[in-house]
Parts: C-alpha cells; structure tokens; sequence
C-alpha cells in the first residue's frame, strides 16, 4: 500500500468530492484529513506504474495525455509469461521422456521422468495415468491405483483412469472392485469395446458368467475382432462350455473358412485356437449342415479341407484368394444376404418412423450381430456399421428422447446403404 499525498487543501475546497482523485487502477481505501493536508491510502494495480504524481494528477485536469500511466503490460509480467510458458514446455518434454522410456522398458526412469513433470503440474492428468501404468507393469499394483485415484482426483470422468483402475484390481483378483471400476469406465463411454472386453472377463472369472457372456457380445459388437481375442483368452476357461460362447466360436471357425482358411491348421494358425476348440466346432458345423467336408489327394497323401455349403455360402459369400502366396483377396457380395439386408432396412426405417425403440434396436442388431448379418455388413459397409452400433447403444442407453431427436440421422444413414446396395456397390478388394 502507498501512501500519496494529493493536494494540500482548504477548508470547504472541492467540497469532499474525493472522486476526483480515484482514477483507473486506484482503489481509493480511505481519505483523511490532517493538518490540512489530504492524504489517500490506495493500492496500485498490477498494471500501473506512478513515477510522477504532479505528472499524472495535473495532466489529468488539464485534459493532457498521461506519459506515465499505461495498460500495457509491465516487463514483470512479461517474464512471467515467458516463466509460465517453459514450465509448460518442460513439463510436456519430461512427460515425453517418460513415454519413450516406457517404450524402452525403461519403467524406473519412466517413472521419474514423470514424477518430474508432476512437480512442475500436480494436476497433469496424463502423467499421473501413465506413471500408474508403468507401476502396473513393474506389478506394483497399489501404486498404480494410488497413481488412478489421483488423476481422477482432477478429472473424476476420465474412463481411460477407471478402465486401468480395474486391470490393476484384476491383476490383485479383487474381481468386485475391478468390476465395479470397469462399470464406471463404461458409463462415461459406453462406446469403447475394451471396457466391455475387460468387464465380461471380470464377470466370468467372478462365477456371474451370463452377465460376463452380455458383456462379450456388447464388445464383439462395437469391435468384431474381440470374438477372435476372447476365444483363446483363459479368462473365459469356465464360460467354454456355455451355449452362448461355443457359438462365438463357431462364428470364428466360420468367418475364418469364409475367409479362405479352409484347413484345420491353418484355423489354428490364424486365430490362435486350441485344435480340440476348432475340430470341435468344425463337428458342429457339419452337423448343423453348414459345413461340407472335402479331400484333397495326392500320390503321397490325403489332406481334409472344408467349404460353406452351398446355402449359407449364397448367404454370406465366399472368399477368394489369390496373388503372390495367396495374400490378396476379394470378398464377393452374397446375393440372398444383400436381399436380406434391404428388407431388414425397410423395415428398420419404418420402426424409426413411428418412433418404436424396441423394434429399432431388434431390427438394428441383424444388421450388427456378427451371428446374423454383421459379417457381412463389415466387409461392405465398415463404417456405416460402426455408426449402426453407435446409434444402437445410444438408444439402449437413452431411449424414445435419442430416437426423436436422431429420427433423420437414422434415416439417412439407413438409406445410404439401400442405395449403396441397390447401386451395387458392395464388392471390394481387401488385403490381409
């Protein structure tokens, strides 16, 4: 506080009107009177800088521009800002390093190049997740969820630190609280296939395998690739013998003999099953008539091999391979399926258009459901099918309100793929 002596007064002079006095950046805190003098006690802003007061009280009368008062930032604050800008640099370097060094498995020096960075930041919210992560590979558990707790301290909806959280709970075999993390991570983002990966695995492994199988297919759905994962996982070793999981596997056996694999071994090869699992399902296939076993002979041996039969082959087509080592191939589109396809959108756009959510979900899931049509929905139409399975779990989650308000939404992208369809835009070439 300064203490300014503004004008030597007379008795009755300017009649206390002290706001003549109180200019910007001044805040006027008291006026006294003494000896016939007036005195101000105020604070000085940031911004300002008085070197002169005769300067600027009377160039201020006068109407004359002030020389010595400015809303220009001071040099103080200029270093400031500079200061203020290498922390920030320097904290994102350390956290860089930390990266690199976890690539490098170099998880001790990951470790404190994040704990640096942390010092600079106590509220970076990706290094205290990261510095978890690196405790969780060096199995230090409890300082990896001391890690979590402390990024979700800061943001309490990141799911990335819940979704951790519960691997690290996992790898304890505490299966409830890791659940129950998991279930956190999904309710923020219920889109990403992984949580419901990692719950279905907690599920089981805690004895509620029904619920565990639930949450399989929600993950097979958002992310095709996590039927192949979950089939050689131990995690579902006590789900194996359940109808609903025997028949993920033989949708794996078949989409791999649809793609071209046609032997048992090479089954094995490709998805990483036990040949028991594949022989088995393969039995099944062929009892259920969707197989048909062949031979192939030479003059030193005989070599079984399987093709779809016929019906389910016009259903859902047939690859060929072809190129250097058979490496290429190119997915013909079936004929029946596609026809399947257009009638199940008709009626799915009539579901929307009356606003009945049930049927939309039903309709919306043979288009996604990998046992129905969702095979071949991802091989023509990948990206229209993920914002199907977008738009299914939204309206299982939020209802007649979602579907109201995305009733055009839903009818265009339901009619982009009739016609896509009907324009015959459905074969393509894929690589492996």
């Amino acid at each position: 506080m300064v203490r300014i002596l503004i004008k030597r007064a007379k008795k009755g002079h300017f009649r206390d009107q002290w706001s003549y006095f109180c200019l910007p950046g001044l805040t006027m805190h008291s006026i006294n009177k003494h000896n016939g003098l007036v005195y101000s006690n105020c604070y000085t802003s940031p911004n300002v800088f008085i070197c002169d007061l005769s300067n600027l009280f009377m160039g201020r009368f006068l109407g004359r521009k002030s020389t010595t008062y400015s809303n220009t930032p001071s040099k103080n604050n200029t270093q400031q800002t500079d200061y203020n800008e290498d922390l920030e640099f320097r904290k994102r370097d350390l956290y860089k390093k930390g990266i690199n060094h976890m690539a490098n498995e170099k998880l001790e020096d990951a470790i404190r190049s994040f704990e640096l960075a942390l010092r600079i930041d106590q509220k970076y919210v990706d290094a205290w997740i990261k510095k978890g992560y690196a405790h969780f590979h060096m199995n230090e558990y409890n300082a990896a969820i001391s890690s979590y707790d402390k990024a979700l301290e800061i943001d309490l909806n990141n799911a990335e630190a819940w979704n951790l959280k519960g691997l690290s709970y996992y790898r304890m075999k505490n299966y409830d609280k890791a659940i129950a993390a998991c279930e956190k991570a999904i309710d923020i983002n219920p889109n990403d296939g992984m949580s419901w990966y990692n719950e279905a695995c907690y599920l089981t492994l805690s004895g509620r395998v029904d619920e565990g199988l639930e949450a399989l297919k929600r993950s097979i759905e958002i992310d095709i690739s996590n039927a192949k994962k979950a089939v050689r996982d131990r995690d579902f070793e006590n789900a194996r013998a359940e109808e609903g999981f025997r028949r993920i596997i033989e949708v794996v056996v078949l989409e791999s003999i649809r793609q071209g694999y046609d032997y048992v071994g090479k089954i094995v090869w490709i998805t990483a099953m036990d040949k028991e699992d594949v022989e088995d399902a393969i039995t099944r296939l062929s009892m259920k008539g969707l197989l048909i076993k062949k031979e192939k002979k030479s003059l030193t041996s005989r070599e079984e091999y399987y093709e779809l039969a016929n019906e389910i082959a016009y259903k859902v087509g047939t690859a060929k391979r072809s190129g250097l080592l058979g490496r290429s191939k190119e997915i013909s589109a079936p004929v029946q399926q596609l026809k399947d396809i257009i009638e199940i959108i008709g009626r799915a756009k009539d579901s929307v258009e009356k606003g009945d959510v049930n049927s939309t979900i039903q309709d919306f899931d043979s288009l996604i459901n990998p046992m129905k049509h969702g095979s071949a929905m991802i091989e023509q139409f990948f990206d229209e099918h993920r914002d199907l399975r977008l738009f299914q779990i939204r309206l299982k989650d939020k209802g007649q309100d979602y579907l109201n308000s995305h009733r055009s939404d839903l009818i265009k992208l339901l009619t982009d793929i009739d016609s896509k369809i009907r324009n015959n835009q459905v074969t393509k070439p894929i690589k492996d």
